[in-house]
């Protein structure tokens, strides 16, 4: 397998404060892999830098090329797609309507297929279907995470990175969402998951690294982390035994 993502020290400032520091990683094509880390260490930085919401210093390598130049609409139509932390929906929109624009950057390109992939988006997602012409705002945390996964999907994308999908939901929608997470995987879409439920993303993801204070503190294949005594002991609630 060759990186479709390779990130090479990234470093990224909030004026003085450097929130991410020289952070390298890789994201295989074909795989899931997982940074978790404590509040404040940098996770959602790293995403919008990858993403090229927020200015950075270091490399970016998308699919081999260097992305650091290309504006946030480039990267979406080049197959990059982020869904944010909160989800950034239009709650006064339908859900249709929300799904719709997900394709917005394929139609305008021309792609006549784009608007023909929200019955594939229906099929992965049921429920969206039943709820097609609700409105945005009306939906429950479960359904919103589902509709934010549904418009990534319409992007088409290579590489989905995923911030915090199991914030707010209750234990049993976080399944939900992790199961349909791992699904992807089988379609070809590599995904690179940011998450503080480390348990949940250990279990689903191919390789995770720890991010601590702005810096990576220990990386690995997820069931080496998992089974490390200083990763269980502080992010899955275990002794070190």
């Amino acid at each position: 397998m060759s990186a479709l993502l390779e990130v090479r020290g990234l470093s990224v400032a909030y004026g003085k404060v450097e929130a991410v520091h020289d952070v390298s990683l890789k994201v295989e094509e074909g795989s899931i892999v997982t940074v978790i880390g404590p509040n404040g260490a940098g996770k959602t930085t790293l995403l919008a830098a990858i993403m090229g919401t927020l200015p950075s210093r270091g490399e970016i390598l998308y699919a081999g090329r260097p992305v650091n130049r290309l504006s946030v609409e480039q990267r979406v139509g080049a197959g990059l797609v982020l869904v944010p932390e909160k989800r950034e929906l239009f709650g006064s929109m339908r859900v249709a309507e929300n799904l719709t624009l997900g394709a917005f950057a394929r139609v305008r390109a021309g792609d006549r297929a784009a608007l023909a992939a929200l019955s594939d988006v229906y099929a992965r997602f049921p429920r969206l279907q039943e709820r097609e012409r609700q409105e945005a705002g009306t939906l429950s945390g479960g359904e919103r995470q589902m509709l934010a996964l549904g418009r990534a999907l319409m992007a088409r994308p290579k590489l989905l990175m995923l911030d915090e999908p199991s914030l707010g939901l209750a234990p049993l929608i976080v399944r939900e969402i992790f199961a349909i997470v791992s699904s992807l995987k089988a379609t070809g879409v590599s995904i690179l998951l940011v998450e503080q439920n480390a348990r949940a993303a250990l279990h689903v993801s191919d390789y995770g690294y720890v991010l601590e204070t702005g810096e990576c503190a220990i990386e690995g294949p997820s069931a080496d982390l998992a089974a490390n005594p200083r990763v269980a002991a502080t992010y899955l609630g275990q002794s070190a035994a």
